[in-house]
């Protein structure tokens, strides 16, 4: 098995861990440091993601709505439709998890859709933070609600939540 590189990136949403392998990004965690595996496949290296760095930075400074990042997320079948539905949510707007299984072709999945959220390895870059409950309502986020409500208004999507 290949190596994994990662790095660690601070950020306005806190400490983010950037991994990948082969040129592309598996992992955009919440969490820093303690989201590094333990795995010894794992190898530091500060010098990667600088493409990466440059456009979270410039997402964060609300000049970027388009990340232009090689991606390989790793999970299930199911789990990668629902990450392909978050990735056409546009920049400034949401969608509910009712809607996102809808446009899986899964009526009637909406908590098994929020489930795959829920798991989602590569954070902001895949929007899981577009993805609210039905009526506007914030629900679960793995950087904690006050960041998806953060994430949603550098957006400009924050008239959708209540």
């Amino acid at each position: 098995m290949e190596e994994k590189r990662y790095t660690i990136l601070e950020s306005p949403a806190g400490p983010l861990l950037l991994a990948g392998r082969g040129g592309a990004l598996t992992d955009l965690r919440f969490g820093g440091a303690r989201a590094v595996s333990r795995d010894p496949l794992w190898v530091r290296d500060d010098g990667a993601f600088a493409g990466i760095r440059e456009q979270l930075d410039a997402y964060f400074r609300g000049e970027l709505r388009r990340f232009s990042v090689r991606l390989a997320p790793e999970g299930t079948p199911f789990q990668l439709a629902a990450w392909r539905v978050l990735r056409r949510i546009p920049y400034g707007s949401t969608i509910t998890y009712g809607e996102q299984a809808r446009l899986m072709g899964r009526p009637g999945a909406a908590r098994a859709a929020g489930g795959a959220n829920r798991e989602n390895p590569i954070a902001i870059i895949i929007p899981c933070h577009r993805v609210i409950g039905a009526g506007g309502r914030l629900t679960g986020f793995g950087g904690g609600l006050d960041l998806k409500r953060r994430l949603l208004e550098l957006e400009g999507a924050a008239a959708a939540i209540r």
